[in-house]
């Protein structure tokens, strides 16, 4: 008679992995508000550049990110067609300072700030073009 353990552990290790999995494309993208950094609020000191009129796209960058390129294009887009908003992209990589401070995990990391700052929704991963045209809304509402 041979020993189960090794079968359970795989087992065991498949519902986790294929559980986890799950959860992250659930999220991935998704705007949502910033958790303990609702309180967050970026100048344009912090950026190094102008804030949007309106509001502000930043997007936190590296040079290994797969998906960053299709999400500076989005934001880009967004932001060229929208009167007051401006998209910023930051070099996760020579920013530390402010990754550590905005607390990001991943790449691409995605905030939408209104026009004094104020962080009104984040994601981790690449979002939808809807999505980040309603946290615009949320941004833009006085």
């Amino acid at each position: 008679m041979s020993d189960p353990t090794g079968l359970i552990v795989a087992a065991v290790v498949l519902v986790l992995a294929t559980a986890f999995g799950l959860v992250r494309a659930r999220r991935d993208g998704r705007l949502r508000r910033g958790g303990r950094g609702d309180a967050l609020r970026l100048s344009s000191g912090d950026l190094g550049e102008a804030l949007g009129e309106r509001a502000t796209l930043v997007q936190f960058s590296t040079a290994m990110c797969a998906t960053c390129p299709g999400t500076r294009r989005l934001l880009a887009g967004v932001a060229a067609g929208a009167p007051g908003v401006r998209h910023v992209e930051i070099d996760a990589e020579t920013r530390l300072d402010l990754v550590r401070r905005v607390e990001v995990m991943r790449t691409p990391t995605v905030l939408v700030l209104d026009r004094a700052g104020r962080l009104v929704r984040r994601a981790s991963g690449p979002p939808t073009r809807a999505d980040i045209l309603a946290a615009l809304d949320l941004a833009t509402a006085d």
